[in-house]
């Protein structure tokens, strides 16, 4: 199970930490889309893999939130 040990892994960083990763994988997802347009993309189940990816992180960081209130 590579989700649940990367979930683990996401749920030990700090806030912090987690924004920052989440701003590389939207940095990643827009050149994976860019590259998707121009037909560069070889494997384009990335795309989705990354956009499950932010969301995973987008939901950890609100949870650490609601927590830390």
């Amino acid at each position: 199970m590579k989700t649940s040990k990367y979930l683990e892994e996401l749920r030990t960083q700090s806030v912090t930490d987690l924004q920052a990763q989440l701003v590389e994988a939207k940095k990643e997802l827009f050149n994976l889309r860019f590259q998707n347009a121009t037909n560069q993309l070889e494997n384009t189940g990335r795309i989705r893999e990354v956009r499950k990816n932010i969301a995973r992180i987008q939901t950890i960081i609100t949870q650490k939130e609601r927590v830390a209130q």
